[in-house]
């Protein structure tokens, strides 16, 4: 007999958004066996493109237990070159199997064509293997709602897009970051995925670099800049300070700056479902465990009306 689902957070407490964490192999077994109240788990979708085999048996099982959101990193919606038809074949035929809650890319590119020996582009695709960023353009723009669209209509359900951790930034660019997300979730019907700690790691490598600006206060800038409508996941975790610059290395606990920022984001977002990530030296369960429960007590916090108003005001969110 199948184990019966954890209790949704919302019949714990009525103002908590769904939490979750991502679904790493060194849990696979353990979180099987244990089935922690949790209301989702997140999977990166590349770890289950292979046809049958161990790792999709577990996927179902898990699925079973919980609701299951796919997180890609390799649709590179910002390509010039398009959309990989092996990858969106690969991606389509998971979806169909698993019958996921959500599923996400990035706002960026990975995949492009070197020139030809005659400078022209050649047939050869070649890829990054990281998560580059794409020019804030009209041009660029254009390039991500078509490769958007093209995943939505395959899929035959909106994605959600999530903003990036940028470590160079392209001269050719004519609106910011969140005109240019607000504007893809307009053109295309998309949603956005609103990566807290990527907000606040760009705000920083911003201050190293000498820019104007006090960091907590530029990263609430852009959330307010975000329609709340559009938002159908967010992302927590940790980052490392390198001396020169900062990477979202998903290696720590959230900071707390960064749960000052979702307490913000929940207040303006609302219950917006929320995941913790952790992919770089993965500790016990117990630990991911911890940081969604306080996810958990952060949004119900944020979400709670004081006299006289509908939410908190922000300086008690800080």
């Amino acid at each position: 007999m199948k184990s019966a689902a954890p209790q949704p957070a919302s019949d714990r407490a009525p103002s908590a958004p769904a939490v979750g964490i991502g679904w790493r192999h060194p849990h696979y077994a353990e979180l099987l066996q244990r089935q922690p109240a949790l209301d989702f788990i997140e999977v990166h979708s590349e770890n289950f493109f292979a046809p049958g085999g161990a790792a999709l048996a577990v996927l179902r099982e898990a699925r079973d237990r919980y609701p299951v959101s796919l997180h890609g990193v390799g649709l590179s919606l910002g390509s010039a070159g398009g959309i990989d038809p092996w990858h969106l074949d690969q991606l389509e035929r998971l979806v169909h199997a698993i019958h996921p809650v959500r599923v996400s890319d990035h706002a960026s590119f990975a995949r492009g064509t070197l020139p030809g020996v005659d400078g022209t582009p050649s047939a050869a695709s070649v890829h990054a293997a990281d998560l580059l960023p794409v020019p804030f353009s009209h041009e660029a723009l254009d390039v991500m709602c078509a490769n958007v669209q093209r995943v939505q209509d395959r899929l035959r359900r909106p994605i959600a897009v999530e903003n990036l951790s940028a470590y160079l930034r392209w001269q050719h660019a004519d609106m910011s970051e969140t005109h240019f997300l607000s504007t893809l979730v307009q053109r295309t019907g998309c949603t956005l995925l609103v990566d807290v700690n990527n907000i606040y790691v760009n705000a920083l490598n911003a201050q190293l670099l000498g820019e104007p600006g006090e960091p907590l206060q530029i990263c609430r800038d852009w959330l307010d800049q975000i329609p709340g409508e559009t938002v159908a996941e967010i992302h927590l975790a940790g980052h490392i300070h390198c001396g020169d610059i900062v990477i979202d290395d998903h290696g720590s606990r959230v900071s707390e700056p960064v749960w000052t920022l979702y307490r913000h984001a929940i207040a303006r977002f609302g219950a917006v479902p929320t995941l913790i990530e952790w992919d770089t030296g993965v500790p016990p369960l117990a630990v991911l465990l911890d940081e969604a429960a306080r996810a958990r007590e952060a949004a119900t916090s944020a979400m709670r009306p004081t006299p006289g108003s509908a939410i908190a005001p922000l300086e008690a969110l800080a």
